[in-house]
């Protein structure tokens, strides 16, 4: 894979580089927000961008929402040290994939890689719709009344999960299985982080509320799309 590391620890950042070379796969490196943006937009295509939170110039924020604002879908995983769920909330809100808390094992930073270049890519479902919300999880693509809706690779799957079956209710774990593609030792809480992204992405600027919580359980799809 061509993999984009914008992280301003410069050890850190060669550390990550020879890891990832070593694993076959061709690695660029910026170490401040501009020559970050840069690359991204000019310097790919890349399949992967792993993004630091706190940078010189830009933050990962600011590059994450401008990437998706150009239309780039590469999926982003954020790297940072701040490990709060606001924090986190706030990078899935600007568009990233995925988010990894530092310090952090190679061992998992390379399978949430793989993961996310298989989903980038993989056409393992049908187009799915409720009412005027359709997903296209192989063209990773969303629509409400013809309105296209952008999406994060984990936004999408989460989505997917619950479109798949409108009306009945899918526990946090089921998606978490579903969806993570190593999720044992991940809470379930998880969960809610995505489906509160879903719900300001497919249901408040239209004034629905398709994705409806089950307590105790988890969330369901309203079958008419609320």
């Amino acid at each position: 894979m061509h993999i984009l590391v914008v992280e301003d620890e410069e050890g850190l950042a060669e550390s990550l580089r020879r890891g990832l070379s070593a694993d076959g796969h061709l690695v660029e490196v910026a170490h401040d927000g501009h020559r970050g943006l840069d690359l991204a937009l000019a310097g790919g295509p890349y399949d992967v961008v792993l993004l630091d939170l706190m940078l010189p110039c830009l933050s990962g924020y600011e590059i994450c929402a401008r990437l998706r604002a150009h239309g780039d879908t590469t999926p982003v995983l954020m790297l940072t040290a701040r490990d709060g769920e606001y924090d986190e909330a706030e990078g899935l809100d600007c568009g990233a994939d995925d988010y990894l808390t530092k310090p952090f094992s190679f061992v998992v930073l390379a399978a949430r890689i793989r993961a996310l270049a298989r989903r980038a890519g993989a056409p393992d479902r049908s187009l799915l719709q409720a009412g005027d919300l359709v997903l296209d999880p192989q063209g990773r693509r969303c629509r409400r009344g013809g309105r296209d809706i952008e999406l994060t690779a984990r936004e999408l799957g989460v989505l997917a999960c619950l479109m798949e079956q409108p009306g009945r209710a899918v526990a946090k774990q089921d998606i978490l299985d579903e969806v993570w593609d190593a999720p044992h030792g991940i809470d379930p809480n998880i969960v809610e982080v995505y489906v509160s992204s879903l719900r300001k992405k497919i249901d408040a600027p239209f004034g629905r509320r398709s994705i409806l919580t089950v307590h105790g359980t988890g969330y369901r799809m309203a079958p008419d799309g609320g």
